[in-house]
């Protein structure tokens, strides 16, 4: 009994909490009308986008508010990722996220900086005790940016439940103008076992879209047989943007009965990365879209579904007739339909789709190791979605491993014996994939005597690689003896051209200075205002090294009053 009345009290507090998440809570981080280039949910590489993408103007300095009072939990600043980040806890067990910030408020910025001279870091990660740094709703906390793994001046904004999980922030009543359809790019259907076919073929069959006089497509009439899944491969358009976003929810019913739901409401970080099993990932690698499939293969716990029968399978039988509905829409209700009619038909005369067998078999739930010559690999278990057959092949001190096109959900381990090398060589050498026109890709590489390895979550070519190349070091905006009393920032490029930069430091005078570091243009920034320096004459010096260790260092004196 006890048992029954806590399972109920979990679910009509689930209920009430997602029917009851507030309204006039937050404000818009932005004093500006709400242009979206990314939607919450959007497909992505590897991952489903955790918050909205809100534009700027296509500048950066923008005031950004805080959306609610609250406490700031945590600064992130990183050359990757999200760049320069900050949360804010708020009272109701919400936190709200913002993002590729430029830079924070004079009270947030010296608390940062403070704390950067003490790490003699500019990456950095703090958790503020709570109630060190309080904001109001409104307040600006900080000014939008481009920072991190940004593609364009834009602000990340995110709302996250009190276990962590991004919630769609459009759920919250923020002001987002849409009147606009999704667009369907494409529907397909796919064969689900070996007994199934579309047009007597087996492969994922392309449908034929014809538009209705209503606004909805319909598709060229199909025979089928057997087991059958729907994929779309969709677009969402808001009023103030022209940018290709991803949709809310895509549904599909079977002759007027719900079959199938997926809505962008909430999703946990530990289940991101299988999107790789929601897509079409073959088809993506391919050809670069993204194709939702609308039914749930094994090995995907995604918990975005809702109102799903058998999966969102679809069982076609010989001589019976089926109406396939399939809806696309956008938070603000906006619906684009497809009426796919389906006529049952079994055939033995069919295109069968034949699996290339190997001698090498990875089951999807064992572990998988591989030994020859040189190299070793292991899978663990868990990292692949289903049972493959492996195409592996070395020739030389190059191992290709599958193909690209098949994901793996964790990392793969490759390891190299690097035994018939000398001493001196082992200290410049990596291990890279190899790429596309005869280019290479460093891969994070550990050297443990004569064995080194790498942990990858893609299949493809790997080989060893020598760097002997210095990191090249260019200044923008001193040399030797030159006043620089007029410039606000010391300015210089960094650059390495084979396994990249790992790291730099740099001092005035023997004193560490905080540069900033822009890995998409190679820029690193100094801003006289941190105040390291008083004296006139001042003796630079600047240390980049590169991810096998080979170090640049560039010494000059420069003059600037105090």
């Amino acid at each position: 009994m006890r048992a029954i009345i806590i399972l109920s009290l979990c679910i009509i507090t689930t209920v009430y909490s997602q029917k009851n998440i507030p309204q006039d809570y937050f404000r818009s981080p932005l004093d500006i009308p709400l242009a979206v280039s990314g939607t919450y949910g959007e497909l992505r590489s590897n991952h489903f986008h955790s918050g909205l993408d809100l534009k700027t103007e296509g500048r950066e300095g923008l005031d950004v508010h805080a959306a609610a009072e609250g406490t700031v939990s945590r600064i992130k600043i990183s050359n990757f990722g999200y760049g320069k980040a900050i949360y804010i806890a708020h009272p109701n067990g919400y936190t709200s996220v913002y993002a590729h910030l430029k830079k924070f408020s004079p009270a947030i910025e010296a608390y940062i900086k403070k704390r950067q001279y003490a790490k003699e870091s500019y990456e950095i990660q703090l958790y503020p005790e709570s109630g060190t740094l309080q904001v109001t709703k409104g307040e600006i906390i900080a000014y939008s940016g481009n920072s991190g793994g940004s593609g364009g001046p834009h602000l990340h904004f995110e709302i996250r439940d009190g276990r962590g999980r991004p919630m769609n922030p459009m759920r919250f009543g923020l002001d987002i103008a849409d009147t606009k359809k999704p667009t369907i790019n494409s529907a397909w259907i796919y064969s689900l076992d070996k007994n199934t076919h579309t047009n007597g073929n087996q492969k994922p069959h392309k449908l034929r879209l014809i538009p209705q006089a209503d606004g909805t497509f319909k598709a060229e009439k199909i025979t089928a047989f057997g087991t059958i899944g729907i994929g779309v491969a969709a677009i969402d358009q808001l009023d103030l943007a022209n940018n290709k976003n991803g949709a809310y929810t895509y549904a599909t019913e079977v002759n007027g009965q719900k079959n199938f739901e997926l809505k962008m409401d909430r999703f946990s970080f530990s289940e991101t990365r299988y999107i790789n099993r929601l897509i079409d990932y073959g088809y993506f690698k391919k050809h670069r879209g993204r194709i939702a499939k609308l039914f749930i293969e094994k090995n995907n716990p995604l918990t975005i579904y809702n109102d799903v029968i058998n999966n969102g399978f679809i069982n076609i039988k010989d001589s019976m007739s089926y109406t396939v509905k399939v809806t696309v829409e956008d938070f603000k209700n906006n619906v684009s339909t497809i009426i796919i009619p389906i006529q049952g038909e079994k055939t033995n005369e069919i295109s069968v789709s034949e699996t290339i067998k190997t001698t090498e078999y990875a089951k999807s739930s064992e572990n998988y190791t591989y030994s020859s010559g040189i190299f070793d690999v292991f899978i663990e278990k868990g990292s692949l979605y289903e049972n493959t057959y492996l195409d592996i092949k070395t020739q030389g001190d190059v191992i290709k491993i599958h193909t690209s096109d098949v994901p793996l959900h964790k990392n793969m381990t490759i390891a190299f014996d690097v035994s018939n090398y000398l001493e001196a060589d082992k200290q410049k050498l990596y291990i890279g994939r190899l790429g596309s026109n005869n280019k290479h890709y460093y891969s994070s590489t550990k050297k443990k005597g004569n064995r080194f390895t790498t942990r990858t979550r893609s299949f493809g070519s790997y080989s060893l690689f020598t760097d002997i190349e210095k990191p090249i070091i260019v200044p923008i905006n001193v040399s030797e003896n030159k006043w620089i009393s007029s410039e606000q920032f010391l300015k210089f490029k960094i650059d390495d051209t084979d396994s990249g930069i790992k790291n730099y430091r740099a001092t005035i005078n023997g004193k560490f200075i905080l540069m900033e570091y822009d890995y998409k243009t190679g820029t690193l920034i100094y801003d006289f205002n941190d105040k390291v320096i008083t004296e006139t004459e001042n003796k630079f010096k600047l240390i980049v090294l590169d991810k096998v260790g080979n170090r640049s260092t560039f010494e000059t004196t420069f003059f600037r009053k105090s």
